[in-house]
Formats: C-alpha cells, sequence, structure tokens
C-alpha cells in the first residue's frame, strides 16, 4: 500500500512553492486520499494548495490534477484524486499564501500533505453501491 508525503509534516512556510516529486509508477492502484493538514495558522492569511502530475517528472502541464478548496484555518482536509486513465507517473504538491490586514505582511502557513492509495476493494464497495 502507497504511502507518503506531498509535503512532509511540519512543514512551514511564507512564500509560494512546490514538494518534492513523489514517484507513483509502480503503485497498481491509480487513486489516492490527500489529506490537507493545517497545524499553525495566524489571522488573516489563505492557502490554496494543489497537485500536479507529470508523465516524466519534468513536464508538469498547464492544470493541476486536483486542489483543496482555498484555506484559512487548522484542521484535516481529505481531497480524492483519481488518476485511472491519466499517464502520470509523478506527482508533487504546489502551493500559495496570501496575507492581509494589519501587521506583518508575511504569511506563516505550517502544514502537510499526505498521499495514501485507496485499496481496490474500498473502491469496489463504492461503486456498487
Amino acid at each position: 500500500m502507497f504511502d507518503a508525503f506531498l509535503v512532509p509534516e511540519n512543514t512551514m512556510i511564507s512564500a509560494k512553492g512546490d514538494g518534492e516529486a513523489v514517484d507513483i509508477s509502480s503503485v497498481p492502484n491509480r487513486t489516492f486520499l490527500l489529506l490537507l493538514s493545517i497545524t499553525d495558522v495566524i489571522e488573516q492569511e489563505s492557502l490554496d494548495v494543489s497537485v500536479w502530475g507529470s508523465p516524466d517528472g519534468n513536464t508538469w502541464g498547464a492544470k493541476p490534477l486536483a486542489s483543496f478548496p482555498q484555506k484559512f484555518h487548522r484542521g484535516e482536509y481529505p481531497l480524492l484524486l483519481d488518476l485511472i486513465g491519466r499517464d502520470v507517473k509523478t506527482i508533487r504538491a504546489h502551493w500559495e499564501v496570501n496575507r492581509w490586514g494589519r501587521g506583518s505582511e508575511t504569511p506563516k502557513f505550517t502544514f502537510s500533505v499526505k498521499a495514501t492509495e485507496v485499496a481496490s476493494e474500498l473502491l469496489q464497495d463504492s461503486a456498487s453501491r
């Protein structure tokens, strides 16, 4: 069963960036549960996280494979990523941050993004319902 962090636990950011590329070419099931965990945030800021795919680890395309809705608060947020029938061998997270209001203009988030392969039995069970 595949289980990997696209953004490691307790990653602190203050600007936009990308996570490390993660090879998924050997994962038999092409459906993943993505879990965005925000553990620290300051007021009046937003976090946008998306997941990008590549067939070769170099070309990332024009649009993300999936995007979490914009977040402002601590919490855990799941998102299903279905890559069945897509030529994707590598995935990575990308994030953008924004801050407004009084005080420092530098945003600060501590977060992680985890990708877990969804067992094919679970997919078959949900499809038969």
